[in-house]
């Protein structure tokens, strides 16, 4: 007759984890755990389950074991909005050097939309994997320490976290915004329209920053309708230029703060008639490859995207090799490249004057040949 001990496989099968669990005195699941070094388990668990792997003999199944290394070499990354091409370099930067020492990247679109972002992070958290690299839909999101709390590190880009304790890595925003608006300024223009994402974005706080200190540093003052925020997509630039553009006293220039607003805005300015730079200046942000293609070629500050995303990879790996070490923030330069889209103010502009049907026609035209060349 064929006996059986409590907690004992049946003679000639390999013990399982169901009979480990028994033995211990566990559920499978905190076997599960135990296994995959967890570290939500409980010493006394632990214990037991580790003392009944033992007296089994138990061997786990290597086909599991292989399924859980390859979790623990995928590297995720959550960004804010797919149709930006501002990621699509730092997306190669980062795959590049994950590649290079033999992790996975798996990419995930927020939308800027908050409940896709907790989606994906638990996402991230069901599968294991061994780090996340994430631009925030906002400074303060709640499911990073979710993140955390499970030993998966984060690694913030482009947008900072209000967590101190969170590695980091974005451009010096404050300054770049200066610098671009500061040269408006010294050539003339005094009435310089921002279009900008929110203020619960940092780089929009940042950009915003840099505006009002280029005209403080020279002790000219602001209007705040010369300000307009939208939503990061062309269609917030094409609405905030719009409004800009129909003041009692319209901007002469403006400074856009990424690349998707300033397409809207351009095709804005392109319907009104309006002919950059002799109109109207512009300088936008993200230096994309058809800005110079455009006609006139868009002048930009340029951001080091590429070297963005390979610093957060590498930030990322080096919190998985020393987790203990100190928080990491890293500021990249950027790059102001001027190009035809700004010249100086010519004397006596009145932006009302200008923009004939003709000219309308003429830059509706125009506008839908950048769009063409813009999306490839």
């Amino acid at each position: 007759m064929r006996r059986r001990r409590s907690g004992i496989a049946r003679d000639g099968m390999s013990p399982t984890s169901r009979d480990v669990a028994k033995r211990a005195g566990v559920s499978v699941a905190t076997v599960s755990r135990v296994l995959n070094e967890s570290s939500s388990v409980s010493p006394d668990s632990r214990r037991k389950v580790l003392q009944a792997i033992q007296a089994l003999d138990y061997q786990p199944s290597r086909a599991a074991q292989q399924l859980r290394a390859r979790r623990g070499r995928v590297l995720g990354l959550i960004i804010s909005d797919i149709q930006n091409p501002f990621f699509t370099s730092v997306v190669r930067g980062i795959e590049d050097l994950a590649h290079e020492h033999g992790y996975s990247l798996v990419l995930c679109n927020s939308d800027e939309n908050a409940e896709k972002e907790r989606l994906y992070v638990n996402v991230m958290r069901a599968e294991g994997a061994a780090g996340v690299i994430l631009a925030a839909v906002s400074e303060d999101s709640p499911y990073v320490h979710s993140l955390v709390g499970q030993r998966i590190p984060v690694v913030a880009i482009d947008r900072r976290l209000k967590d101190a304790s969170i590695d980091s890595v974005c451009v010096d925003n404050v300054e770049a915004a200066r610098e671009a608006v500061s040269t408006l300024i010294d050539m003339g223009h005094r009435r310089i329209g921002l279009i900008a994402v929110p203020l619960s974005i940092t780089t929009g706080r940042d950009r915003h920053a840099g505006y009002l200190r280029a005209f403080h540093e020279r002790r000219l003052k602001v209007s705040r309708e010369w300000i307009r925020f939208g939503d990061t997509r062309e269609t917030g630039g094409y609405a905030c230029a719009g409004e800009l553009l129909q003041l009692d006293s319209p901007v002469t220039a403006l400074f856009t703060t990424n690349s998707l607003m300033t397409l809207g805005a351009l095709r804005r300015i392109h319907e009104s008639g309006l002919q950059i730079p002799q109109d109207i200046s512009i300088i936008g942000f993200d230096d994309m490859p058809w800005a110079s293609l455009l006609r006139p070629a868009l002048s930009n500050v340029a951001q080091p995207t590429y070297e963005l995303g390979r610093t957060a990879a590498q930030l990322l790996l080096e919190r998985l090799e020393n987790p203990q070490r100190p928080p990491a923030h890293v500021v990249l330069k950027t790059r102001l490249v001027m190009r035809d889209s700004a010249a100086p103010l010519p004397a006596g502009s009145d932006i009302k004057t200008r923009g004939s049907d003709s000219r309308r026609e003429s830059g509706r035209a125009q506008w839908e040949r950048d769009r063409e060349m813009a999306h490839g």
